[in-house]
């Protein structure tokens, strides 16, 4: 079997990759960090100028059809720029959903505005009282307008610049809806925090928040299968984030080692060395063939639950046992704040612990082949 990308989808990751390494610059990413907005509003502009941010959207609404394997290859690049921009968060969160699940109000009132760049979206999936993103205990009330929402969610992301966050809840009879929430209506309170890798994260409080007809993309349904697809083409999304911070980080560390010189030699040319970046490859290249796999059964709308989770228990896994090598191996100036390997160790972080960590991906493929039937 081909792994390899088209031609087109190798000219999607060069023109990314070319405007991430232009604009996301060491200096520029300081001056981002230093401030109080948290994100580059220049790079976002220049990503929709390229028309990047729309290229997974229908054409309808000015995207250019693309799929589920693109997302991974533009963000896999924002991993490696480790580019503070929300793209993952208003595509894979929020705009994709509204693209699949939405009416055609919906999709006009909220896609060309994604696409030109004028709106950001998000979606709030963490919660303090479920580590399962598709077990919310937020919930959602019918009355005479519409829905009301109570409940908490944690590590949001972009919420203070979001038109409208997704947010999932439970309905009285068991039932799952999805609604989208003005985070500046009344209702709703957001508390900003910071994340591990810097950027602002919020805890938004839901105390009666509206979600009227307009705002509420999926009806209270048992249908679980609709929650699952959103969370799981979030989840492959992270995890190309993440395997493009590792892969920067072990190539980072492959010329560090290659030029720094102790005894006369290159201390890549040292056992102890060459061994534990030999190591963070094998991780790196398992991480990237999971994530494959499991975007391509995603993107022929096949079942991907298991094969999502695996992915997402090697981007975990992976990233973190490659960044802390990369720190290892460069030694004391891995961890200075003025050399830019710095942060890929704190994305690993923040990334490893989104949507599940390792140890409960672990447990949902348990799961999950516990209820397979055995084949005699």
């Amino acid at each position: 079997m081909d792994f390899s990308y088209s031609e087109d989808q190798e000219a999607l990751r060069n023109l990314s990759r070319e405007i991430l390494a232009d604009k996301a610059t060491h200096e520029r990413l300081c001056e981002i960090e230093a401030g109080d907005e948290g994100w580059d509003r220049e790079l976002w502009a220049e990503l929709c100028k390229a028309s990047l941010v729309g290229a997974c959207l229908p054409g309808a609404f000015g995207g250019m059809d693309l799929g589920i394997i693109e997302m991974t290859i533009l963000l896999e690049e924002v991993g490696r720029a480790v580019a503070p921009v929300p793209l993952w968060a208003t595509l894979a969160l929020a705009a994709l959903p509204i693209a699949e699940l939405g009416n055609d109000e919906q999709k006009q009132r909220w896609l060309p505005g994604v696409v030109s760049g004028e709106v950001i979206l998000t979606g709030a999936f963490e919660e303090p009282d479920s580590v399962n993103p598709l077990e919310p205990s937020t919930k959602a009330d019918r009355d005479a307008k519409g829905w009301r929402l109570y409940g908490t969610k944690i590590c949001v992301q972009s919420a203070h610049v979001a038109a409208r966050v997704l947010v999932p809840a439970h309905a009285e009879d068991g039932k799952i809806g999805l609604f989208l929430i003005d985070p500046k209506a009344s209702g709703v309170k957001l508390e900003r925090q910071r994340a591990t890798n810097r950027e602002p994260v919020f805890t938004l409080v839901l105390e009666g928040a509206r979600a009227e007809q307009p705002d509420v993309l999926q009806e209270p349904t048992s249908d679980e299968s609709i929650l699952r697809r959103v969370v799981e083409r979030a989840t492959v999304g992270l995890c190309a984030m993440q395997l493009g911070v590792a892969d920067r980080a072990l190539r980072m560390t492959a010329e560090y080692t290659t030029e720094r010189e102790q005894f006369n030699r290159p201390i890549g040319s040292f056992q102890a060395v060459h061994t534990r970046a030999a190591d963070a490859y094998v991780q790196v290249e398992a991480m990237r063939v999971t994530l494959q796999q499991a975007a391509f059964l995603l993107s022929e709308n096949r079942p991907a639950s298991i094969e999502v989770s695996v992915a997402k228990y090697w981007a975990a896994q992976g990233g973190s046992f490659t960044t802390y090598a990369a720190q290892h191996l460069h030694g004391g100036i891995g961890i200075d704040n003025d050399y830019p390997l710095h942060r890929s160790y704190i994305w690993s972080r923040h990334l490893e612990l989104t949507l599940g960590a390792a140890a409960n991906h672990l447990e949902w493929i348990g799961d999950q082949l516990a209820e397979t039937p055995s084949v005699s």
